[in-house]
């Protein structure tokens, strides 16, 4: 019987044969749809004020916060690395209830930029808008009876974004998801002659249970309640195109989806519908379970993360953000990138 199939199979015409261009590694990357490389990517760095030396984040294996005595080291690492792009969070010595060190003029964040900018000023340095590094209560916004106050954060937020223009900034990210925040920031901007700063808006950023080893790296959480009152609720799909429109209308240059990969359908709608550079954010908790998976031993973590990076690109973002930009940049020189 087997024989008798068998030879039916030898006789049967096959139209396709796909497996043709997978026989070899060479072939395979001729063919390869989706290439992703270092120039795509964005290296999330913390500072910390408080620090003199490196300090790993426990949560993140690989990551760490770093000093203003740091960064020239971190920073030759990850230009040698042609990473292109950086994304700088803060850590105040000190907090208030109006988070008045994310817009003093010689806050860690202001004081990272013009280290950076000293020492790479071909490198694209972006920086994160939002109070929630910086209020005592820990929300994006200012508080008042328990409610967390839209317009009235708003000034603050612009006058954050102006301080890290004016510290050198290439790129103003605002993340608190107050409505309205990019058009206020684009008019400060403006107003304060910093029309060449770009703002890539979190446009459709969610309430995602993703994002606690970032909260223990910026110490950022919230004393009390949550963020569900402002962060997109997850099952929203209409809601996050809204948000991008809305913040391409008021002046946004790059628009974002965050987290990424558990949002990858939004990632490819937002791709088709919109013409603006497109950046997804390959948040904490996506990093920190493939590392801890990884030195479980339960996945090969470098072939799990560069799979989820090639995806998130392959949905159509034009910029990832990712905490393993630095270790794909050894993917991409021992030729395993893909």
């Amino acid at each position: 019987m087997k024989s008798e199939l068998f030879e039916v199979a030898q006789r049967s015409p096959i139209a396709e044969r796909p497996r043709r261009l997978r026989r070899l590694q060479s072939l395979r990357m001729l063919v390869r749809e989706t290439r992703l490389s270092t120039a795509d990517l964005m290296y999330p760095i913390f500072v910390d004020q408080r620090l003199t030396g490196r300090q790993e984040i426990e949560a993140m294996p690989g990551i760490s916060r770093l000093s203003l005595s740091d960064l020239k080291t971190e920073i030759d690492e990850i230009t040698s690395g042609n990473i292109p792009a950086v994304l700088v969070f803060g850590l105040p010595k000190r907090k208030d209830a109006v988070g008045s060190e994310a817009y003093a003029e010689n806050g860690i964040v202001q004081q990272a930029v013009r280290e950076i900018k000293r020492h790479a000023p071909g490198l694209v340095v972006a920086t994160d808008v939002c109070l929630c590094q910086y209020t005592d209560h820990g929300h994006c916004g200012l508080v008042q009876g328990g409610e967390i106050l839209n317009d009235e954060s708003l000034k603050l937020l612009a006058r954050t974004a102006v301080s890290h223009a004016k510290a050198g900034a290439d790129i103003v990210g605002p993340s608190a998801m107050m409505d309205g925040q990019v058009r206020a920031i684009r008019n400060a901007l403006d107003e304060q002659g910093c029309r060449s700063t770009a703002i890539m808006a979190y446009s459709a950023k969610f309430a995602s249970s993703f994002y606690g080893p970032f909260r223990e790296a910026a110490e950022s959480a919230p004393v009390w309640g949550d963020r569900r009152t402002y962060q997109m609720d997850p099952p929203n799909r209409r809601e996050a195109m809204r948000e991008i429109a809305t913040d391409i209308n008021e002046g946004a240059d790059i628009v974002m989806v965050k987290p990424a990969l558990s949002y990858l359908d939004l990632i490819r709608e937002a791709r088709n519908r919109f013409d603006t550079p497109l950046a997804a954010y390959n948040v904490s908790g996506e990093y920190s379970m493939i590392k801890a998976a990884g030195q479980k031993g339960w996945l090969d973590e470098e072939r799990v993360a560069r799979e989820v990076l090639t995806a998130i690109k392959r949905a159509g973002a034009d910029i990832i953000i990712t905490y393993f930009a630095k270790e794909a940049k050894r993917w991409f020189e021992e030729g395993t990138g893909q």
